[in-house]
């Protein structure tokens, strides 16, 4: 470790933990409507009616989604499905089954 990298306080396991760290951690907790920890593969399911931006699909409330992807974002999941191929959905409107 280089004498010079910024440390910062964790609350949760009560150490001082170098910024780089901390901050790939925080990238990588990805979470549903619920809260629940998401996952590359994981299945979900819509939590509500959602239409499809450039199309006149709409995905109904209880739709499963099944093998979604990760972004950089912990806000954004890329997926598929039958009718829809590249969507990416928010966390806020997943649930995971």
């Amino acid at each position: 470790m280089a004498d010079d990298e910024d440390y910062v306080y964790d609350d949760a396991t009560g150490e001082w933990r170098p910024a780089s760290e901390m901050a790939a951690d925080a990238a990588l907790a990805v979470a549903d409507a619920e809260g629940n920890a998401l996952a590359d593969g994981d299945s979900v399911t819509l939590v509500k009616d959602l239409k499809v931006k450039g199309t006149s699909t709409v995905l109904k409330r209880g739709t499963v989604i099944k093998s979604i992807r990760l972004t950089g974002d912990p806000e954004l999941v890329d997926c598929r499905h039958d009718t829809v191929k590249g969507l990416v959905l928010r966390t806020e409107f997943i649930r995971k089954r």
